[in-house]
This record gives C-alpha cells, sequence and structure tokens, in this order.
C-alpha cells in the first residue's frame, strides 16, 4: 500500500514537472553561495525585526528606573510566554511548505499558511489573558511589588503584538521557504526606520509614557504584517502558492497542531533553559552584579546569534525543498557545505569576540567592576557562540526533514538533564558565579550539538526523501477525493 501510494505522487510529480527527480551537480562553492543569497536577508531581518521591542525599553529607560525595569521584566516574560511560542509553532511551516514548495505542490503552501495563521492566533488567546494578569503572575513568583504593576501595565498593552508577531512569523515562513527574502529584509527596515517616531510620538507626544511604548510595539509589527501580506497578494513571485483563503485550511487543524507542538519545544526550550540563567544569577551573592552581567552577556550572545539563526533557516529551506523535489543527494551536499561555512563563522566570530572582550562592556556601563566582568564573560561566549553557530545549523536541518519531535528530546535532555543541573552545580556548589552559570549552559549545548550532529551524519537521505513522499502521496489520495488526510 505504501509503494503505491508513493508511486501515485511520483506520477504526479512527474506530470507536473519532469525535472523533478534529476538530481542537481553543485559543488560546495555554489551551494554555499545558493545559502548565503538566502541567510543574508534573513539575518538583516532577523536584525530589524529584534530593533523594535529594543528602541521601545531604550525610550522607556528615560522615564526612570522603574518604567525601566518593569519594561524589561515585561519584554523577557512576553519573550518567555508568548513570542518564543509564536516563533516555535510557526517554524512547523518550514518543513510543511518547504518540501511542499520543493515538491512544486504549490497549492499547498497558501492552505498551509492559512492554517498556521488560524492555531496561532487561537493559541493567542489564552497567552494572551496570562499577560493580562502579567502583574499577578510576577507577584506570586516573588517579584518586586512596583515593578511587578509597572510590568503588568506594560504587558497588558503589548497584547495587540502577540497576535501581530503569530502572523508575522507565518508570512516569513510562507516566503522563506519559496526562497523569497528579499521582501522579509526590505518589509523589516522602514518598519524598523518608523518605528522610533511612532515610539516617540506615543510614549511623549501623546503622554502614554511606557504604555505607549508597548503599543508602539504592536503598532510596528502591525505594520509588518500588512507590507507583507500585501506584497503576497499583488506579488507574480507567490502567484502559484497564494489563490485566496480557502475552507481547506480549516481541515485537520489536529494534523498540524502535532506538528507546531514540537517544534515549539523545540525552540522554546531552548530559549527558557537561557532565561532560567537571569532568575538564578539573582540568587547569587551580589545579585545586582550578577543580573547585570548576565543580562549583557545574554544580549550580546542573542545579538551574535542572529548570523547563525539566519544560515539556520536558510539550510531549512534548502534541505526542505530538496527532499520535497526528492534530490537527496543535493539535500546532503547542502547540509555539508553550511556546516563548513558555520564552523568557519563561529570560529571568525568568537576571535571577535574575544578580540573586543576589554572594552564591549562600556557600551553598556561606565562602572568598572561591570566592564571587567563583561570581559571575563566574553571568554565564555566566545566557546557558546561557536557551538551555538553548529547548534542553529543543525535544528535547521532537522526542522527541513521534519524532526521536530526528536530536536524537542533532544533540547530537553541537554539543557534540563544537563545543563541547568551543571549551571547550578558549577554556580552555586562550586561557588564559580555567574561564569559558572554559562559554563554550565555550554555543557547542554555541547550535549545538544553532538546528539544533533550525531543523527544527522548517520542520516539515509533516499529514506528521508521517501518517508516524505509517503506523507504527501496520502495527502494526494485524500485530495483526489476531496477531503484532507
Amino acid at each position: 500500500m505504501e509503494k503505491q501510494q508513493t508511486t501515485i505522487l511520483e506520477e504526479t510529480l512527474l506530470q507536473s514537472s519532469p525535472e523533478w527527480k534529476q538530481e542537481e551537480s553543485l559543488s560546495i562553492g555554489e551551494e554555499v553561495k545558493r545559502q548565503l543569497w538566502l541567510a543574508g536577508p534573513l539575518i538583516a531581518g532577523n536584525l530589524l525585526q529584534n530593533l523594535i521591542p529594543m528602541i521601545s525599553v531604550m525610550l522607556v529607560g528615560h522615564l526612570g528606573e522603574l518604567p525601566l525595569a518593569g519594561a524589561s521584566v515585561a519584554n523577557s516574560f512576553a519573550t518567555v510566554t508568548g513570542f518564543s511560542l509564536m516563533q516555535g509553532m510557526a517554524t512547523a511551516l518550514d518543513t510543511l511548505c518547504g518540501q511542499a514548495y520543493g515538491a512544486r505542490q504549490y497549492h499547498l503552501l497558501g492552505i498551509y499558511k492559512q492554517r498556521a495563521m488560524l492555531i496561532l492566533t487561537l493559541v493567542s488567546i489564552p497567552v494572551a489573558v496570562v499577560w493580562f494578569y502579567t502583574g499577578s503572575v510576577l507577584l506570586l513568583v516573588g517579584q518586586d511589588e512596583d515593578i511587578a504593576m509597572e510590568a503588568g501595565t506594560y504587558a497588558r498593552w503589548m497584547i495587540p503584538a502577540l497576535f501581530a508577531y503569530g502572523l508575522l512569523q507565518c508570512h516569513v515562513r510562507f516566503l522563506q521557504t519559496q526562497n523569497i527574502v528579499l521582501p522579509v529584509m526590505l518589509s523589516a527596515a522602514p518598519t524598523a526606520l518608523f518605528h522610533l517616531p511612532i515610539c516617540w510620538l506615543l510614549v511623549h507626544g501623546l503622554g502614554l509614557g511606557s504604555k505607549g511604548a508597548a503599543l508602539s510595539n504592536a503598532i510596528s509589527f502591525w505594520i509588518n504584517v500588512v507590507i507583507l501580506a500585501v506584497y503576497v497578494r499583488v506579488s507574480s513571485t507567490c502567484n502559484k502558492t497564494w489563490t485566496g483563503l480557502s475552507v481547506e485550511a480549516f481541515h485537520d487543524l489536529l494534523s498540524f497542531f502535532r506538528l507546531a507542538v514540537p517544534s515549539a519545544l523545540m525552540v522554546c526550550l531552548e530559549w527558557w533553559s537561557y532565561e532560567a540563567l537571569v532568575l538564578l544569577s539573582g540568587l547569587l551573592p551580589n545579585p545586582e552584579l550578577e543580573t547585570s552581567v548576565l543580562s549583557i552577556t545574554l544580549n550580546t550572545a542573542t545579538l551574535v546569534f542572529m548570523i547563525p539563526s539566519g544560515l539556520g533557516a536558510a539550510i531549512s529551506t534548502r534541505v526542505s525543498n530538496e527532499l520535497g523535489a526528492g534530490r537527496p543527494q543535493a539535500a546532503r551536499l547542502a547540509v555539508r557545505a553550511v556546516l563548513m561555512f558555520a564552523a568557519s563563522e563561529g570560529l571568525i566570530m568568537s576571535l571577535l569576540l574575544v578580540s573586543v572582550r576589554h572594552i564591549w562592556g562600556y557600551t553598556y556601563s561606565d562602572e568598572e567592576e561591570v566592564v571587567a566582568y563583561v570581559g571575563k564573560m566574553l571568554l565564555l561566549i566566545a566557546v557558546s557562540n561557536f557551538f551555538d553557530g553548529i547548534q542553529s545549523i543543525l535544528s535547521g536541518v532537522a526542522r527541513g526533514c521534519g524532526w521536530q519531535k526528536i530536536g524537542a528530546c533532544i533540547n530537553l535532555g541537554a539543557f534540563y538533564l544537563v545543563g541547568l543541573p551543571a549551571a547550578y552545580l558549577l554556580a552555586f556548589v562550586l561557588r564559580v558565579g555567574g561564569m559558572g552559570l554559562w559554563a554550565g549552559i555550554i555543557c547542554g549545548s555541547t550535549v545538544q550539538v553532538l546528539l544533533l550532529l550525531a543523527i544527522t551524519l548517520r542520516t539515509d537521505w533516499q529514506k528521508e526523501v521517501h518517508i516524505y513522499l509517503c506523507r504527501a502521496s496520502s495527502f494526494a489520495m485524500h485530495f483526489r477525493f476531496g477531503t484532507l488526510f
């Protein structure tokens, strides 16, 4: 039966495209160029999108220490409970849209995107309720009352941003999997550019204070969504993949949900482990210094992570496209090329971090104690950056192949059975302090990389194509009879 299903899809694909089964003969250099063309705009787009909440917090910082503390805590809470969840669930489209596009089943991309938008909007509703009661939640976990109330107000006014962010991620993945990446960058650029005057107008011009800064996030994210939605609607590049709204998007929501949940866990489990470091730093001696320095190093690590993050998105697209097109050797070549490039990029960035370790702290503080501590921490960040770069690539491969469940299990074991326990042991038992926290999480990253690398190196790419064919042929058979799955 499985063989018959595969044959059905192969016949369909061969009829729509005689070249479908032909392997491309690309060199490593050509493959690297192709991936850089994909990754470059995605890196720029990620950086520009991250500027939006950063600018808001910076403007709030001029209102006083309490508004700044409240906005910072609210941003961290929103990232953990909402933004990471939206981004993680949207990565299910890396697998579904990427493989469907490679197989030239273009009509499926629009259906998958609409289904993802519906699911993410529904999930945003309970998350929005949690955000509404952010102040009460923070009080329950022992946060200072004034800061908790300030953070609660900021989070409430940022609720519209949650719904926009989910839709934004769906549009970005929809375009990315079609190798359409310039609009992602070009839409993020004016959004970030106009965010500053919008935020200033709401904060100072209309006198809304920190509430205006939170609301400006929502306005800017919605502007970005509208720009991309209009592009998808009017651009000739999306004629085949976007054919308008379809009731088919409402069918088999549970099937998408089953892939979206491990996709979200794969992303969130890692993000949450790093946020846990900030919480643990508050329990160390001299918590103000430890928390400040750890926040600085975490921001630095996030900044340099934008490059491997873009590469991870690029390899996810390349692998899913090639598997969907039935070209296992091309998928394997793409993985080899990006691993070589990622190792080189990681080494260069790590050396750069080491070279600026004595001056980087001055960008955040004038306190010599803070600057010196940041310099020591950057040595660990250099090591962490190298492993994070490799894991980002391997995670992208996992998404392209549809291994989200495996990736979620690996992240759970690596960070919560190894990383965080090691961080606690080094920081509190062996009294290494904040550096011990970061060294512990590096142990988790190392385990994560080794496990993902072992799976990737042992992958039978021909079998991965067959797995996709079986899944897609099932869709083809049901679609032929007028139903979905």
